[in-house]
């Protein structure tokens, strides 16, 4: 899971949540003593007071806290850009999009049809690509994660790596409570905080979560109306452009020039990902330069981006600006990739 998706660390179900690529650290023991951080969570609580969190609130979130070794062991264990993916995106996308997953969500879409198709006119965002991010984040809802969200989000914010970062999200579960949306038992997730059927980092529920049932609560806990609506907001927020697809597999030819399509702008977030791509291009200059592709092509203007997850040696894909928006949803190929081709495969499955 903020832009959920714009930290560096794992999720329980997926890469990355929305994210960064972050400096690689070895796993290491965890050697703080406890009243460390009870001075820490004691601050913390003046803090939480100062800003107008409710006493009993403040209360029922942190009474009893002690850390976690296991979230600490977790994440310092990131390697960063592939979260522990295997080297190549072509023995991922073979773990990762196989037939059950699929079929899941060929009967999820099936299932959800007419919410989708809600959902897909009012914000621009297809069905499958929805049913993509939901299956490969916690496989449809079934698999959302067991750790304390408070608990994690306080050890984080303590252990000092990121604790900017983790105690904006610890404040952002504190007032979730404080607005009664959901009860401490309820806020259960990944080691790194990310909650509910779209893995949402707290902060990311309370700008992203939109209520999709008309019953008044943004629930993306149980709600499957409530999950298709959040994580399509969460895209049109992030830039996605109705009538756009996400892009194409392609075939380059061979001595293709790639020095001649490299971005001379090195990024500055999400670096090691970026890094794959090339700088925007016309889909009809891409054309003339012999990039080949079994599927209609967009309009000749559109800027595309190759993106070579393997490097020359294995697959390509052109990919437009809808492609960046899965990015900022989780800042990984591997995962933005999988995504829409998931959603490609449930678009295409018979019902």
């Amino acid at each position: 899971m903020s832009r959920i998706m714009l930290i560096a660390f794992a999720l329980a179900t997926s890469i990355l949540p929305v994210t960064v690529a972050a400096q690689v650290l070895a796993p290491q023991p965890h050697m703080a003593a406890t009243p460390g951080f009870d001075a820490w969570l004691a601050t913390y609580r003046s803090a939480a007071l100062a800003r107008g969190i409710r006493p009993e609130i403040v209360e029922r979130a942190l009474s009893g806290l002690t850390p976690s070794d296991r979230v600490i062991e977790l994440d310092r264990g990131q390697p960063g850009d592939t979260g522990g993916a295997p080297a190549r995106f072509d023995s991922y996308l073979a773990r990762r999009l196989d037939a059950a997953r699929i079929n899941g969500g060929t009967a999820t879409a099936t299932r959800l049809s007419s919410q989708l198709a809600a959902v897909e006119a009012k914000t621009g965002v297809p069905a499958a690509i929805i049913v993509g991010i939901w299956g490969m984040e916690t496989n449809y809802g079934r698999i959302t994660g067991d750790f304390d969200v408070t608990r994690s989000l306080a050890t984080l914010a303590w252990d000092g790596r990121r604790s900017a970062l983790f105690t904006k999200e610890l404040d952002a579960v504190l007032t979730i409570l404080d607005r009664n949306i959901a009860t401490r038992e309820m806020l259960k997730g990944s080691w790194a905080g990310a909650m509910g059927q779209p893995q949402f980092l707290p902060s990311s529920y309370l700008e992203y979560a939109v209520d999709g049932d008309g019953d008044g609560r943004a629930d993306i806990w149980s709600s499957d109306a409530d999950t298709a609506a959040s994580i399509a907001n969460y895209l049109v927020k992030h830039g996605w452009q109705r009538g756009v697809r996400w892009g194409q597999r392609v075939v380059v030819p061979a001595g293709f020039d790639r020095g001649a399509i490299v971005n001379p702008a090195r990024p500055t977030i999400c670096i090691k990902p970026m890094e794959r791509h090339s700088r925007w291009i016309p889909a009809g200059e891409w054309r003339k330069m012999g990039i080949a592709s079994s599927l209609p092509w967009p309009a000749e203007a559109t800027p595309m981006s190759l993106v070579e997850p393997d490097g020359p040696d294995g697959v390509a894909y052109l990919t437009t600006a809808n492609y960046r928006s899965l990015m900022d949803y989780n800042c990984s190929n591997f995962y933005a990739l999988s995504v829409a081709l998931l959603g490609d495969a449930v678009a295409t499955s018979p019902r």
